[in-house]
């Protein structure tokens, strides 16, 4: 009795488990094919260069992503084996510890090193004028982001404005208000907001991650900076 007991409590779970899931099935393809009924409703114009907005805006966000992680560098772990290298072999090995690690810190650390024959001074103004070099190639890019944020909603407002007034032109041409008349260009044209909308937004999330990541990154070179100063006036090395 109780295996006959099991073996219905095991087929009602699997029942249920393959309604849930034919469920979900069908309300995300319903969502996608809401989602793509709606855009093709707010008309080409407008809604094909949002598209294009969203496009651009998401490759060059994804390009600095992947810039930027590959930018990272474990600061600490690198101004160790700088000085062990000091302590061992000298500038050169300092160096060649510097070319084989990636990212902007292990740049300035070398542009630093290679002034060291002209004094710590020399050495705080490389790494001062590099720094700002890779500032610049970190932030790369980025301002095509932002144009793409404000350009997507202000496209969207564009055609919202545009179907208001091919409402109330239809308004004019019909003599009265009838708003079975009106009721489509108005839903065109609100549709286009929205669309413009969630681009934006879509598009602020990536920028302020990238925003974030590029903070920390500049941070860690102002604090590598500092480190390499001490570094090299505590193993006394001069030019």
């Amino acid at each position: 009795m109780k295996r006959v007991f099991s073996m219905f409590a095991f087929a009602a779970l699997t029942i249920l488990n393959v309604a849930t899931v034919s469920a979900q099935e069908e309300t995300t393809k319903g969502f996608h094919q809401e989602l793509k009924e709606r855009f093709i409703q707010g008309g080409p114009e407008f809604m094909g260069i949002v598209l294009l907005c969203l496009i651009l805006g998401l490759a060059v966000a994804i390009e600095r992503i992947i810039y930027l992680n590959m930018a990272t560098t474990n600061t600490k772990k690198l101004a160790a084996n700088v000085e062990e290298a000091l302590t061992s072999g000298g500038v050169e090995a300092a160096k060649e510890v510097c070319r084989n690690t990636k990212g902007p810190v292990a740049s300035i650390y070398y542009q630093g090193l290679d002034r060291i024959d002209e004094g710590l001074d020399a050495v705080e103004k490389a790494v001062v004028a590099y720094g700002g070099v890779q500032m610049g190639q970190l932030e790369k890019n980025v301002s095509w982001v932002s144009l793409f944020i404000a350009v997507a909603p202000m496209l969207g407002f564009m055609g919202t404005v545009i179907g208001m007034i091919l409402a109330f032109d239809k308004i004019s041409q019909a003599g009265g208000l009838d708003a079975s008349l009106i009721a489509g260009d108005i839903k065109v044209a609100l549709l286009t907001t929205v669309f413009g909308l969630i681009v934006a937004i879509i598009l602020q999330i990536f920028y302020n991650y990238i925003i974030a990541k590029i903070d920390s990154i500049v941070n860690d070179m102002e604090d590598a900076s500092i480190i390499l100063i001490d570094l090299l006036i505590r193993n006394k090395v001069q030019g």
